[in-house]
């Protein structure tokens, strides 16, 4: 099968979609391939959370599976669970859909994508398309999955390398996978085409860039705006503080202007997959390209002390006023409202601050999350109080 025969079967949909890391980003586009009619394999290491999305439980808050029990079996459309990458042999097209975090010292940790390669390279074959969606810098592509894949195969002739950045906003009830623009990308001519043509059967509008470092660093730069802003309002929030000024009134009297103002507001850190690590990722590209990007790097280290900064004005309130204080209630533990995303949240980082400085007794509410287990993030394995 040519280029030409992938594309076509593509355009009719006959292809079958390898989605890998069926999380926040892969378990929207696994629901949403399916709905366009498309066969779909998903591969999880996750065991137990297969099983709860064959039973068409909704194992992510805002993502209905009810579609899984519509699969139109007389148009030969399929759907496959596993946590077995050899499925991926049964596979037209592979879609990579993997965190990429930091590590201790808040530099990329690209292991889990490093290691998926290596898995798949034992199951990928001749003419099929392999499409990344995890965040990364410039140059990872190539570095990661051609040094795995390319053995016996030309690039952009018979096997094929795209990107499509993630834009996934969980909770957001007005921008979703389908009207969101979808930024499509690859290694080659022929896999920029073959990755448009993927996406336009799942997405409204398709944003072509056929430059892959382009496409790779337009990503990053958009997370690298938020975070910039949100770190200028966290530091403002810290100097208003000191010199007894309201920060939200400062904001609020700033907003009054019609023109070349957008109001970001201060919280206890940044949360989510993308603003607290990209900045890290931008800074660090940079800085293997021998370019000191000072001000992006120091708005990541900003956001992170936030919660330091919190548990240190609570610890000079309770010294100042004396307080006796034995327990400490949470209210709303995940990053953003009405979701169960708990990845970075930053109240995470000030409850085990907390509990670490005062050894208080930790109790949360959260509708959302109804146990808190162990993460990276957490030491602490509590269960949601009832009101």
């Amino acid at each position: 099968m040519s280029k030409i025969e992938l594309l076509e079967k593509i355009k009719k949909k006959k292809v079958t979609v390898g989605i890998i890391g069926l999380g926040y980003v892969g378990l929207p586009l696994f629901l949403r391939f399916i709905k366009a009619g498309l066969s779909v394999c998903g591969i999880d290491q996750n065991k137990k959370y297969l099983e709860n999305l064959r039973q068409n439980k909704n194992v992510i808050s805002g993502y209905n599976t009810s579609i899984l029990k519509k699969i139109d079996k007389k148009k030969n459309q399929s759907y496959k669970l596993s946590h077995d990458f050899k499925n991926l042999t049964i596979c037209d097209v592979i879609i990579i859909c993997l965190p990429t975090p930091l590590d201790k010292k808040n530099n990329p940790d690209l292991s889990i994508i490093s290691n998926c390669a290596k898995k798949i390279k034992s199951y990928f074959k001749e003419n099929q398309l392999l499409i990344l969606e995890s965040t990364i810098y410039p140059g990872v592509i190539e570095k990661v999955f051609l040094s795995n894949l390319s053995h016996n195969l030309k690039l952009g002739e018979n096997f094929f390398l795209g990107f499509s950045p993630e834009r996934e906003d969980p909770g957001n009830k007005k921008f979703n996978l389908y009207n969101i623009p979808k930024v499509c990308s690859g290694v080659t001519g022929n896999c920029v085409e073959l990755t448009k043509s993927l996406y336009q059967n799942i997405v409204r509008k398709v944003v072509l860039e056929k430059n892959i470092n382009v496409a790779t660093m337009s990503k990053l730069f958009e997370n690298v705006y938020r975070n910039v802003n949100i770190a200028l309002v966290n530091e403002l929030k810290f100097f208003c503080h000191k010199i007894n000024i309201d920060v939200n009134d400062v904001l609020k009297v700033a907003a009054t202007k019609p023109f070349g103002f957008k109001k970001f507001e201060p919280g206890p850190g940044v949360g989510g997959h993308c603003i607290p690590i990209d900045p890290f990722y931008y800074s660090f590209f940079a800085k293997s390209k021998g370019f000191r990007s000072e001000f992006v790097y120091l708005s990541g280290r900003i956001n992170k002390k936030v919660p330091l900064w919190i548990s240190q004005q609570l610890l000079k309130k309770i010294k100042l006023k004396n307080l006796k204080i034995k327990k400490v209630l949470f209210v709303g533990l995940t990053y953003k409202k009405n979701i169960d995303d708990l990845r970075e949240s930053p109240s995470l980082i000030l409850m085990n601050l907390i509990k670490k400085k005062f050894n208080f007794k930790i109790d949360y509410y959260d509708p959302f999350i109804k146990k808190l287990n162990r993460t990276r993030n957490n030491n602490l394995t509590l269960k949601c109080v009832n009101f």
